[in-house]
């Protein structure tokens, strides 16, 4: 019968199976020992206990942006596969022109200046700086979302609508995507200038400022692989 009267384990044995059941951390990562920073009493690896939340946040946000430049990795290659199936209809050279997409890759690469002082200004808490810088990018964005916008009409007014081939459906699903993250970029800027305005440069309103601008240059990123691929080797292919 085990009961209170049963005869307790010996601490010598207890400690010894604890051992066996979770044996230490030669290294010591992060407990103090050798390569550590953290305190030797703190349990789990790392610098004990739960990671800060900006590293928690940050990492996520990585996820986010990796897995995103997987999706766009996917259109880049449907695209490049099926850029040549014209179906008798106008082929790249014959829509493309890098005039309109010369004057769309200025403006997104402008507005990446404009997010990276709206991020030295809410470190530098100068709100006046951090909204005007705020308010450069969101106006060489929506320029540039406006200007996709008419290429899309003109193309569709020309009969080179997504269902007229499989290369049209390539493009749009390709360039559509890129211009509906811009957009979205360009509402989640006008949140954070509105988050700052109501509750200041707190350290949970810069760390969503600071996922946006990693969006947005990321966003900049692919669209100089989108004017490389599609249009600069359209039109000189």
């Amino acid at each position: 019968m085990t009961s209170a009267f049963a005869p307790a384990a010996e601490p010598g044995r207890a400690l010894d199976a604890r051992a066996r059941k979770s044996p230490p951390d030669p290294y010591r990562v992060g407990h103090g020992g050798p390569g550590g920073g953290g305190t030797p009493s703190a349990p789990g690896r790392g610098t004990g206990g739960p990671a800060p939340k900006r590293i928690v946040v940050g990492y996520g946000f990585w996820l986010f942006i990796l897995s995103d430049i997987i999706m766009f990795a996917t259109f880049f290659a449907a695209y490049a596969v099926l850029h040549g199936n014209a179906d008798g209809g106008p082929t790249p050279p014959q829509l493309f022109s890098l005039g309109n997409t010369g004057v769309e890759t200025v403006c997104l690469l402008l507005s990446s200046y404009g997010c990276g002082a709206a991020a030295l200004a809410a470190k530098a808490e100068d709100r006046r700086l951090f909204t005007t810088a705020m308010g450069i990018t969101f106006a060489l964005g929506l320029l540039f979302v406006g200007l996709e916008a008419r290429e899309f009409a003109d193309l569709v007014g020309r009969g080179a609508g997504p269902s007229r081939s499989a290369f049209l459906s390539s493009f749009f699903a390709l360039v559509g995507c890129h211009g509906l993250h811009v957009s979205a970029g360009l509402l989640w800027l006008l949140t954070m200038v509105a988050q700052v305005w109501a509750k200041g440069f707190r350290a949970d309103i810069l760390r969503r400022l600071y996922c946006w601008t990693l969006f947005w240059h990321a966003l900049d990123i692919i669209w100089v692989g989108v004017f490389t691929v599609v249009y600069v080797m359209g039109v000189y292919a």
